[in-house]
């Protein structure tokens, strides 16, 4: 019989993302971030090849980048309406970690492996926010798949992408509780 840690195990339970435009002030320190970090980089990445690297924004940098997001969308002669759901909701953030999918060649793992890698690590990057008691959300939208945005905006390679923004910050207000999945509409018992 295993030993369970029912503490992570409860918290996984009930662990609930905030929506970014609840997060306020104090964000963590740079000290207080680092653990946080630490744990998402614990992610299982295939190989051992950390296909995936973090660019922490501050607010200053964060406004930056919902202005070049706003700039890009009329650029692009988006709808007004599509602008505002590109900029929004980074120009609501205090600090921000962007999780950037940087694939590394590889002969036994291939790219496919190493998105799945990245997506891992946003969500650990996410729950270990959490369980240090801050908020957090994980963002992405239309500027996150714009390669101008990802050039101009953070000095990407032409092989690397954005996996999404992690939002992280005092919680402000208490999310409701949605709907969650149906497992036995979605879960397949296979016993031969």
């Amino acid at each position: 019989m295993p030993d369970p840690n029912s503490a992570t195990l409860d918290f996984l339970l009930n662990r609930r993302s905030r929506p970014a435009k609840t997060l306020g002030l104090p964000v963590p320190s740079r000290a207080e971030l680092m653990p946080i970090l630490t744990a998402a980089a614990r992610t299982p990445d295939h190989g051992k090849l950390e296909p995936w690297r973090f660019i922490v924004l501050n607010c200053t940098a964060i406004l930056r980048l919902a202005d070049l997001a706003e700039a890009r969308g009329h650029a692009l002669g988006l709808p007004d309406d599509q602008i505002y759901k590109g900029h929004a909701p980074i120009r609501t953030g205090h600090l921000a970690v962007a999780v950037i999918e940087s694939p590394k060649p590889s002969d036994k793992i291939p790219p496919l492996e190493q998105t799945y890698s990245t997506g891992a690590v946003c969500l650990a990057l996410l729950n270990a926010a959490l369980a240090s008691g801050w908020g957090a959300n994980w963002l992405s939208g239309w500027p996150s798949h714009d390669r101008t945005f990802m050039t101009e905006g953070l000095a990407l390679e032409a092989h690397e992408r954005i996996a999404g923004f992690i939002h992280i910050g005092t919680e402000t207000s208490a999310p409701p509780e949605r709907p969650r999945p149906d497992l036995d509409a979605i879960t397949t018992w296979q016993d031969t």
